[in-house]
């Protein structure tokens, strides 16, 4: 045998193949032990459920209770679950989720588990992340503009519901909940972004639904391939591109006639309107040519979207259940919103003060189990905890929501609705403040934590509690043929009420 391959292969050929081998090792060696001593790492956290495939689908099928499981079992530590691809890290109490929204970028970063969970380098670009100005744009020029443009909120509000409800005083309207709850957001929402008339535009708030679960879904089977699949297989899906060109065929008009009278009359022109539009062209700079400032601005004019529409959709739609089935909190709340208007009108400080619509927003949201994970952040490098546990480098954490939201420690009679909880704990001294629905707390886990809290739970709390104020002062509400709340759909880390549950409201007198 020897003899044969003899004639083929020589001793220098045996030498260089040897070297090669040799070098491949080298260059192959830290990965491997990289590998091996992260796997050794991850063995230290504890498993909730099964391990592998197995384990993947049984967190897909059985989030909440393995999430509950987890936290009862390892209060105040930090366990794992089995997901698809990689493991998902969860800390638990008070004292770790602290330490986690108090970390920095550089150690924890929300910003790259965003990016990896909506698989931004494929599906829009990475290039929105070098410069997050769409991020100012909601923390500052939207939170400031709330105020004056309140009153455009509750015409758009007022003229929504009218357009979809054709309510009368003398007869029950039934409506399927959660689409139409979605027009009026979206509407509502885009009267501040993009103003009238395009704000009411059917193509454009259908661009804005759809383009939202396009980015999700083509994210969600990105994840499950491997990187080298991901730009082959990417062409096959076409809705988000499709999405993007009908954005430019809306958008992209508005944002050249803004830059040709900025360029003529300067910043701050007389008449410019104060919408989404001036305040992505305030902070976008021109550091870039045209075409690629515009094509940034209507991406992230579309990312705005994505994080307004179906997450205050979604909120409202628990509301409305809620309100339709537990018919002894409209009346104190409806006084409450009566007597507020009454003494100051309608502005910014006067919902404020609406405490019990606050608290029962804040309350339904506490037991909705929506989203079923908050905070999570990517470990750009290995991070131990001060209970010595290491979360190795590449590694998602997060916080389970409901475990943390129904912590008998903190909650007493924590699985109870009580509508007014927050109100009365903001009645104890010195918690006026700390309990509202926007506060950012260790117990209240919906809107993050720490400099990566959500910065639009300004605007979203406020449309929240004017929609509820608005269905409280001009309607009665039942469910569907007497029926109770909806079942809740939920798939690992999705949670979604009831899309196709019906409610029946009637005009009050």
């Amino acid at each position: 045998m020897s003899r044969y391959f003899s004639g083929f292969i020589t001793m220098d050929d045996t030498i260089k193949l040897y070297t090669f081998l040799g070098a491949a090792t080298l260059l192959i060696a830290p990965s491997i032990w990289k590998t091996w001593v992260n796997s050794y790492k991850l063995r230290a956290i504890p498993t909730v459920g099964t391990s592998g495939h197995i384990g993947a689908l049984q967190f897909f099928s059985r989030a909440p209770a393995l999430l509950r499981e987890g936290c009862k079992k390892y209060r105040g530590s930090i366990f794992k679950v089995s997901t698809w691809p990689n493991w998902l890290i969860l800390v638990s109490g008070p004292q770790m989720i602290d330490e986690l929204r108090n970390a920095s970028d550089d150690e924890l970063s929300a910003e790259m588990a965003f990016r990896e969970s909506l698989q931004m380098e494929y599906t829009l670009d990475a290039e929105l992340f070098k410069s997050h100005y769409h991020l100012d744009v909601v923390r500052s020029s939207l939170t400031r503009s709330i105020a004056n443009k309140l009153s455009e909120v509750q015409d758009e509000i007022e003229t929504a519901f009218n357009d979809h409800l054709k309510a009368k005083t003398d007869e029950w309207v039934t409506v399927t909940a959660y689409p139409t709850i979605m027009d009026i957001v979206c509407r509502t929402s885009n009267r501040l972004f993009v103003g009238l008339p395009l704000c009411r535009d059917p193509d454009y708030l259908d661009l804005n639904k759809k383009f939202s679960i396009s980015l999700v879904l083509t994210a969600s089977i990105l994840t499950l391939l491997p990187s080298f699949l991901k730009p082959i297989v990417l062409p096959l899906f076409r809705e988000l591109p499709r999405g993007i060109k009908r954005g430019y065929k809306h958008l992209e008009p508005l944002f050249k006639d803004r830059l040709e009278k900025e360029a003529r009359y300067g910043k701050d022109w007389p008449g410019e309107p104060n919408d989404a539009i001036s305040w992505l062209i305030e902070h976008s700079g021109n550091e870039t040519s045209q075409p690629a400032r515009i094509r940034g601005m209507i991406l992230r004019m579309l990312l705005i979207n994505f994080g307004a529409i179906h997450t205050t959709t979604i909120s409202f739609t628990y509301v409305l259940f809620e309100l339709a089935t537990r018919p002894e909190y409209v009346q104190p709340m409806r006084n409450e919103i009566e007597e507020v208007i009454r003494q100051e009108g309608w502005s910014k400080i006067s919902v404020g003060k609406m405490k019990k619509v606050d608290s029962f927003i804040k309350e339904t949201l506490r037991l909705a189990d929506f989203p079923t994970i908050v905070m999570q952040r990517k470990a750009m490098k290995d991070f131990t905890f001060s209970n010595g546990v290491t979360v190795p480098a590449g590694n998602t954490v997060a916080v389970a929501t409901t475990p943390t939201h129904t912590d008998s420690e903190f909650y007493p009679h924590p699985e109870t609705f009580d509508g007014f909880r927050f109100e009365k704990m903001r009645d104890e001294e010195g918690m006026g403040h700390k309990h509202q629905f926007i506060s950012l707390d260790v117990n209240y886990v919906l809107f993050g934590g720490g400099r990566r809290a959500c910065p639009g739970r300004f605007f979203a709390a406020h449309e929240l509690k004017v929609m509820l104020a608005h269905v409280l002062m001009n309607y009665d509400v039942q469910m569907a043929n007497g029926g109770g709340r909806p079942e809740k759909l939920v798939l690992g880390t999705v949670s979604l009420p009831d899309r196709k549950a019906q409610v029946m409201f009637r005009k009050r007198a």
